[in-house]
């Protein structure tokens, strides 16, 4: 694979969809695009061309994905976080994320591919951390009754 502009990079691993998941997310974010694809050879252990691994891009963030089998499973201990500045960009890219996959509380959801995703307001540390305790703690009961996160109750919540 070619080498990566960042010295650590996400690897993910997929039972045997790596491209297609790779291509779902390309199409998610905007910027972003794939960098790399290398293919199994006559040595296997995957039929002759089928992706054996990719690089990727999403907003200028490296990847890389493996078809790697069924041994591992991504779970809810690792998780990736998108900040957005609008409720637009909140309901654009959770709305596409959770397509076939499970929402779950406070802006989380599960993909289709298991991988788990946080779709956030970039205000929402703000708020929850505000020195008026009273105003943290009503942001905090307004996102624990969301599932996907709703910023004008949000900042309802902590104007009241």
């Amino acid at each position: 694979m070619a080498i990566q502009k960042h010295k650590i990079v996400p690897h993910l691993w997929f039972d045997n969809n790596a491209e297609e998941a790779v291509n779902f997310y390309i199409s998610v974010f905007e910027n972003s695009r794939i960098t790399d694809v290398s293919r199994f050879g006559d040595a296997g252990p995957g039929l002759k061309g089928s992706v054996m691994a990719m690089g990727f891009e999403l907003e200028g963030q490296n990847f890389a994905a493996i078809n790697g089998g069924p041994w591992a499973k991504f779970n809810g201990a690792v998780s990736f976080l998108v900040h957005c500045e609008t409720q637009d960009e909140i309901d654009h890219y959770y709305d596409r994320l959770v397509e076939g996959g499970q929402q779950q509380p406070c802006g989380w959801l599960t993909d289709r591919f298991g991988l788990v995703w946080q779709v956030t307001y970039t205000r929402m540390p703000k708020m929850l951390t505000d020195s008026d305790s009273a105003r943290a703690y009503r942001v905090m009961q307004a996102m624990f009754s969301m599932k996907k996160i709703d910023i004008a109750a949000l900042d309802a919540a902590y104007a009241a």
